[in-house]
């Protein structure tokens, strides 16, 4: 960040003590929420694409992105990640880095447990004064955000949760610092903060109101009931009813239609036939609420520390809603079920949602749902279930008797009912008896308000009376800064800084610096003994508070994958690191026309008893971007070739190089390899004729000289690299001769 305005450089790390500087006086650029631009057909690098929106200015692509171009395609979908550090400096961070790689819906789980609130800490509800230290974090992040989404060249929602019993205060708060949406869903306060009935639809519907003035995207909660249930798929015909429920609350209250969101999660997870049962319901709901927006979520409920296997269910989730529709498609870090949602998995979750997404572009033109049979079937049924469960809701006498007789979140498929459902007391609760009949005079001087209120004739606007309210005339917001002296943004930020200065850097996956790492360790053992083995090895190692995050049985004796996190107790310095120059690469044209004016000769192959040919191939073929595309010759021995007969053929074809591909490295055979080229040449007294240049996976260039060899190639090369080397490194040589000359 530099100049006298503020904005985010690529190439520097974001300045949080600027994003802090004078934030009393910040106030939001913009408010509502922000779809993404969609393209029906869009030309992106070599390919056509139809489920498409407008790109990114700075981007990360997918890592196969270099075999086309570079592009990185962005789904039509708005992308959801989910931001739950604790520390909102650090979330500024993760957002910036979730941003670049495609999300622009930042979900923030907030860290002073708002949901929990009971009151308000200071103001009132029209927000004067509000939540001091959440209103910092809100603040801070939008104004972050209008920095990122400058940087990206998108527009970036930000977004967190209206619930509890200060819920209107909360989404007074909201309007007023500019966050674009929120979940709102009486039924969740109800079933699972024990909010009082009465007062949770109350506070629903004015802070609905407050949510429709900003226009704020609302996100309901009937996603919960699969997370709580004991049979989570036996649990949809009343997802359907709880979604309906909100649905119509929220249009009475005058909420337009497209600001709200029905947050829609796949029931089931392999190895249940998910797809039979996860797709039928995804049908039933975008049938059932065509007017509304879909948001689905990724599956939780059956995740376990396995990052592999929520991985896979979560691309199973996403190829249900490219088969059906989304308008937002939500992600979850694959390591939730271990309680450790590090930013890095933050940025993995968002690269799945969008590698899939673009992998299955224009599939609803090249498949179809089948509108017959077991899809039809099942559809039709769930929806007479969720019928019959409002018409029972209705014999009942109304939602609040139904949830007092306990018919929500029971693990039977209704009408079968196991008595397990939650029940709550209409008299009971927090907030019980709070809500009062207004009286007939009652007259309140702010916007946007629910329910009756009288005022006074030839009044435009309530709150003129007052000179105007929070929303209306933000200069009447009071901005508390901190209130604990010990835990605080400034006090983490010091320790930041001194270790910054100190030129100190540690690992990190949550907080800035927290000296966190994994590792992956294999022991031929039993779980339980793995587990102890794994502990006490990295306590051997010196590492602190190691523990293990998930144990993979491979067989119950035969052995035990272990992956452990731990905290590592030293920190390196930034002058003492040895980073290696990165080597000019000659331009492709230059290339071609050294090769043309002197002709080059290479002898390449595969040395020892290794058959590994993929990667030779990819540095010679023209095919794969090659050293033949830049016209260079080369003569390709294959696998397992004895290094001296690599030698003589070189001197057979007067080559100017030798390449080598040596890939196993079991005894060091990859380095006994190189020396042998090197040794053998020397023998041979043609040492000086030829270029050496080895490669393979675990082959370095330093490894490669230490060995006699000219250079190394290692993982992640290409034929451009390989072949500016051997052009500049033949023009070393000539200049070398014609100076000895």
């Amino acid at each position: 960040m530099s100049g006298n305005e503020l904005r985010l450089s690529p190439s520097e790390k974001m300045d949080i003590q600027k994003i802090l500087e004078d934030l009393e006086h910040y106030r939001p650029r913009r408010k509502g929420w922000v779809w993404r631009e969609k393209h029906m057909l869009q030309k992106i690098g070599p390919f056509e694409y139809r489920n498409t929106s407008k790109g990114l200015k700075r981007f990360v692509p997918l890592p196969a992105a270099k075999y086309f171009g570079g592009i990185d395609p962005q789904p039509d979908f708005t992308i959801t990640t989910e931001i739950a550090s604790g520390r909102f400096e650090d979330d500024l961070r993760r957002m910036r880095m979730a941003a670049w790689h495609g999300a622009d819906h930042m979900m923030v789980i907030r860290t002073t447990g708002q949901s929990h609130i009971d009151g308000l800490l200071e103001g009132t509800p029209e927000g004067v004064g509000g939540i001091p230290i959440t209103r910092k974090q809100l603040r801070a992040t939008r104004k972050a955000l209008d920095l990122i989404e400058d940087e990206v060249g998108r527009p970036i929602n930000l977004h967190s949760y209206v619930s509890g019993v200060a819920g209107p205060e909360i989404a007074v708060l909201f309007a007023e610092e500019g966050v674009n949406g929120a979940h709102q869903d009486p039924q969740y306060n109800i079933l699972y903060r024990n909010v009082n009935m009465v007062r949770s639809f109350v506070d629903a519907a004015c802070a609905k109101k407050v949510m429709a003035s900003a226009g704020m995207l609302q996100i309901d909660g009937a996603h919960n009931a699969n997370a709580t249930a004991r049979e989570a798929w036996k649990v949809m015909p009343e997802l359907l009813v709880q979604h309906a429920i909100n649905c119509a609350f929220s249009t009475m209250v005058g909420m337009p239609r497209e600001y709200i969101a029905l947050s829609t999660v796949p029931p089931t997870a392999p190895p249940a036939p998910c797809l039979a049962l996860d797709l039928p319901y995804a049908v039933a709901l975008r049938w059932l609420f065509s007017g509304y927006k879909i948001r689905a979520q990724q599956n939780t409920r059956y995740i376990e520390s396995d990052m592999r296997e929520a991985t896979v269910t979560h691309v199973l989730n996403l190829l249900v809603s490219r088969l059906t529709s989304a308008d937002i498609q939500s992600t979850i870090t694959p390591d939730e079920g271990r309680n450790v949602p590090w930013h890095y998995n933050n940025i993995a979750a968002v690269d799945t949602a969008k590698q899939v997404l673009n992998g299955l572009d224009s599939v609803k033109e090249l498949v179809e749902v089948k509108r017959d049979g077991l899809v039809k079937e099942r559809v039709r049924e769930l929806v007479e279930r969720a019928v019959l469960f409002l018409e029972e809701i209705k014999e009942k006498g109304g939602y609040f008797n139904a949830v007092a007789s306990g018919f929500f979140v029971d693990s039977g498929y209704y009408p079968e009912r196991n008595g397990d459902g939650i029940k709550r007391d209409i008299d009971g609760g927090v907030g019980a008896g709070t809500v009062v009949p207004r009286d007939p005079d009652y007259m309140a001087p702010v916007c946007h308000h629910f329910g009756y209120n009288k005022l006074p004739g030839g009044l435009s606007k309530p709150c003129d009376l007052i000179g105007g309210c929070t929303l209306c005339n933000p200069e009447k917001i009071v901005f508390i800064d901190e209130l604990d002296p010990q835990d605080n943004v400034e006090t983490r930020l010091e320790k930041v800084r001194k270790e910054k200065e100190a030129g100190l850097i540690r690992p990190e996956v949550q907080w800035a610096g927290d000296g966190y790492i994994t590792m992956t360790m294999f022991f031929a053992e039993p779980a339980d003994v793995a587990e102890a083995a794994a502990i006490a090895t990295a306590e051997k190692l010196g590492l602190e508070e190691p523990l293990v995050i998930h144990k993979g049985i491979m067989h119950p004796a035969e052995g035990t994958l272990i992956e452990l996190k731990a905290r590592v107790p030293v920190a390196v310095r930034r002058d003492e690191l040895k980073i290696p120059e990165k080597p000019e690469i000659l331009s492709p044209d230059e290339i071609r026309e050294d090769v043309r004016q002197n002709p080059m000769t290479v002898v390449a192959a595969t040395v020892g008893e290794d058959e590994h040919s993929v990667g030779m191939r990819e540095i010679i073929d023209i095919k794969h971007g090659g050293i033949e595309g830049f016209g260079i010759r080369a003569v390709y021995l294959g696998t397992s070739v004895p290094v001296e007969k690599v030698v003589n053929a070189a001197i057979e074809h007067d080559a100017d190089a030798i390449l080598i591909s040596t890939i196993i490295t079991h005894a060091d055979i990859h380095k006994k390899n190189m020396e042998r080229l090197h040794e053998l040449c020397v023998e041979k007294g043609v040492r000086d004729r030829f270029i050496l240049v080895g490669g393979g996976t675990q082959v370095t260039d330093e490894m490669a000289k230490s060995c006699g060899l000219d250079a190394g190639f290692g993982r992640g090369t290409k034929g451009i690299h390989v072949a500016s080397f051997l052009v500049k490194r033949r023009r070393e040589l000539r200049k070398r001769r014609e100076g000895g000359k």
